[in-house]
């Protein structure tokens, strides 16, 4: 297994609400995968919120990762990038995906930190059940149980179908109901796993960075979380009714059935409806902050407001958090683009690529990004200009709107490191901290060593985890009047405002209506 150290030896034994399930030790680690929190999701139970598994007798094998919702496609990628972080998990998906896996030093009263991990994929790919997030070395090196949970995407986790009844009420929010239902049952389980229910935090990368965002807007996640990791996912918005009600009508209109008939589909018809509904929505009006279109509905109850637009939401007033990403993140986003991929994209279409995203703004910032990086290369400038588009300005105001209410703090980090892989290509990329923070650059590979790595490694996961353990992280927090940033790279350095030269003008430019 990844990240394992040694072999099984052992077959530990734990008691759950359900029933009694086995696991295995590696590494000096107690791991247990596959075990349902959720009943299956099919049939009657689709687009409802999640029910309690159902019970077994004897003693359940957890032994193997379960639990792949039903995927959305990602966008497209270059072929060579398909196992860039390692190998991917082609388990079968299915309805019954409500499953989490535990990882824990030791099921004794430890009262342990418990790190609850959401994987990314914009609320419609991906699962807990990567290489990447093997748990052993970060449960074991840091004394902490982690739990990962796969729970339903896309249009089985958020196809908003309250105006065709009230049973369909909370459909849109499905999903993020289904991650409520995984921390109701951490508080239940974790001391039965070594860990502490009265110390949990949630952490997640891209999409589960929005996940993150989604929890600490909902009353119904409250007390369940104590602190909170946004990783190159901070939302300040997710979609309102009158969207997703559009959404909604566009897969009924293909499928050619009314909503009643939906659970009787088979479930790759209703796969196959995500791409072309999709296509038929308009563009959002706020694109740099609108980020999903199968993701969480401001439904007034579940979610009453957007997670951070306009302000931070009182009822996780009381949740320190850590909010970053990477310095390229959009280098992998536009590795697709050969002229930017071979660096060969010109002068004028840097112009014109800045102006697609900013507008009015487009020749200040071009300017800027030119002056900021005079020897770089356009295509350079471009994968700098749209990080600070796509994600770091969305970052900035999840800090800036939680630090305003002053009622717990917020620190911000920027990491840096950049990968040697493909010449250098994918710079400080999209994803490429993951690996740093469960301490798996084993799963990765060679192509993305470099000296120093393991020693950030080091640092990285002992910071989560400290922040995890406290509440704190050893940089101070981000206020208005400082902003300050850790920047993570072989020689960790704290900065203040970095870029703010940009960051007002645009946080204008994303708060513009198109």
């Amino acid at each position: 297994m990844p990240g394992d150290v040694d072999v099984r030896v052992e077959m530990p034994v734990v008691e759950t609400a359900s029933g009694r399930v086995a696991g295995y030790t590696a590494g000096g680690v107690h791991v247990f995968k596959g075990i349902p929190y959720g009943a299956s999701t099919a049939g009657a139970n689709r687009f409802l919120p999640p029910r309690k598994p159902e019970p077994w007798t004897g003693v359940r094998e957890a032994t193997a990762y379960a639990g792949r919702s039903p995927q959305a496609p990602a966008a497209a990628q270059r072929p060579e990038l398909a196992t860039v972080w390692g190998p991917v998990d082609t388990l079968p998906v299915g309805e019954d995906c409500l499953t989490l896996h535990v990882w824990t030093p030791g099921l004794d009263n430890g009262k342990r930190p418990v790190l609850v991990w959401l994987h990314g994929g914009a609320f419609s790919y991906g699962s807990a059940n990567s290489p990447r997030y093997d748990s052993v070395k970060l449960a074991r090196r840091n004394d902490v149980v982690v739990v990962a949970v796969n729970h339903r995407l896309n249009i089985f986790g958020h196809l908003d179908l309250s105006a065709h009844g009230e049973r369909f009420a909370r459909s849109g929010n499905a999903g993020v109901l289904d991650l409520v239902a995984a921390l109701e049952w951490v508080r239940e389980h974790a001391a039965r796993f070594g860990g502490d229910p009265g110390n949990v935090t949630i952490f997640g990368q891209s999409g589960g960075g929005g996940k993150v965002c989604a929890l600490l807007t909902m009353p119904g996640a409250k007390g369940l979380f104590h602190k909170a990791i946004v990783q190159s996912g901070a939302s300040v918005r997710f979609a309102e009714r009158e969207r997703t009600a559009q959404l909604a009508d566009a897969v009924l209109k293909h499928l050619d059935v009314g909503a009643d008939q939906l659970a009787g589909l088979p479930l790759a018809r209703l796969q196959e409806a995500v791409v072309p509904a999709q296509a038929a929505l308009p563009r959002p009006s706020l694109p740099l902050l609108d980020r999903y279109n199968f993701g969480p509905v401001i439904d007034g109850s579940v979610l009453p407001a957007h997670p951070f637009d306009p302000a931070a939401p009182a009822v996780s007033d009381d949740i320190p958090i850590l909010v970053g990403g990477t310095k390229d993140e959009s280098a992998i986003f536009l590795a697709p683009d050969d002229a930017v991929w071979n660096r060969t994209l010109s002068e004028d279409e840097f112009g014109k690529r800045i102006a697609a995203v900013a507008g009015d703004a487009a020749l200040e910032l071009a300017a800027y990004y030119r002056r900021r990086d005079p020897s770089a290369r356009p295509a350079d400038q471009l994968i700098t200009a749209l990080t600070m588009s796509n994600f770091s300005v969305r970052s900035n105001m999840l800090a800036e709107r939680k630090a305003a209410r002053g009622k717990a703090p917020v620190w911000v980090y920027d990491f840096a490191w950049e990968s040697p892989a493909f010449g250098g290509r994918l710079k400080s990329c999209h994803s490429v901290e993951v690996p740093f923070v469960f301490d798996t650059l084993d799963v990765i590979g060679e192509r993305h060593h470099k000296p120093g790595a393991q020693a950030l490694a080091d640092r990285v996961s002992q910071t989560w985890v400290a922040f995890a353990r406290t509440g704190k992280a050893d940089w101070p927090a981000y206020r208005a009047d400082k902003r300050s940033v850790m920047v993570f790279d072989d020689a960790c350095r704290v900065f203040d405002d970095p870029d703010g030269e940009v960051r007002p003008l645009w946080s204008k430019v994303a708060n513009e209506r198109r």
